[in-house]
């Protein structure tokens, strides 16, 4: 694996030690208009990635199909949606401001399941780096150096919200800020691993390329539409959220457009 791989599967993982080491700097406890913008701001970020740069080349990469090269973007998005609803279900888990868990029955503490919330959509973050990777890696999927770059700094910069999303709040429930920082940093441990798994497995992606693009982009999209945009819109004044939603969204587009 050469040297621009390795640092391009790393990035993600370092926005997320990165904004789950804020914790040491916390004060008083997150607050609720400071949540909706980060979690509006991830999720922009994440929907512009998922367009930009995995469902628009999943679909370039199949033009040779013609009228018909929307079909391994769409097959492979909804293998993506089932599979993290597959996780979702079998994971137990508890997103932020809630008081019920999802997935099985668990005996799990609060604050694990809170971090399993976040490796959760982690995963598919993972893959999608890994793929885009693995597709410049391999010469033949026409992904540029710029684009992969772009698409592993977009996630490191939504990662960092992310990572103090979930650090602050385990310090606020009376966790050790030592100790909600390593559970920051391990819940984007995912990250690397699956990037890396999917580059090992670089000979079986390539002629399906576009599937693997469009999945990890389905796998994403779940992840926005089932947690994060709850979360930002919850209460009262959520127009915070919608703003930063918007920041998110252009700032993924421009990288992906400028460095691709």
């Amino acid at each position: 694996m050469s040297v621009t791989i390795f640092m391009g599967l790393m990035i993600p993982f370092l926005g997320t030690s990165l904004g789950s080491a804020t914790v040491f700097l916390m004060k008083k406890d997150m607050g609720r208009q400071l949540q909706r913008a980060l979690t509006g701001f991830a999720s922009g970020v994440m929907v512009a990635a998922s367009v930009w740069s995995l469902l628009v080349p999943a679909m370039e990469q199949s033009a040779h199909l013609g009228r018909w090269a929307f079909i391994p973007a769409f097959a492979g998005f909804w293998l993506g949606i089932l599979f993290l609803l597959l996780l979702d279900s079998v994971t137990p888990h508890l997103h932020l401001n809630t008081d019920q868990a999802e997935g099985p029955k668990s005996r799990l503490a609060r604050t694990t399941m809170m971090v399993l919330a976040v490796t959760l959509h982690n995963i598919p973050e993972g893959m999608a780096v890994g793929v885009v990777y693995a597709g410049y890696k391999s010469g033949n999927a026409n992904i540029t150096a710029g684009a992969a770059l772009a698409l592993a700094l977009g996630i490191a910069i939504q990662n960092f919200p992310e990572g103090a999303i979930i650090s602050m709040p385990l310090a606020a429930a009376g966790k050790g800020k030592m100790g909600a920082f390593i559970d920051g940093v391990l819940s984007g441990a995912v990250e690397p691993i699956f990037g890396f798994l999917t580059i090992l497995a670089v000979g079986f992606i390539v002629p399906a390329m576009p599937y693997l693009l469009s999945f990890a982009a389905g796998a994403m999209l779940y992840v926005v539409v089932e947690e994060l945009i709850p979360e930002m819109s919850a209460g009262e004044h959520s127009n915070i959220g919608v703003v930063m939603f918007a920041v998110g969204f252009t700032l993924m587009m421009a990288l992906d457009v400028a460095l691709g």
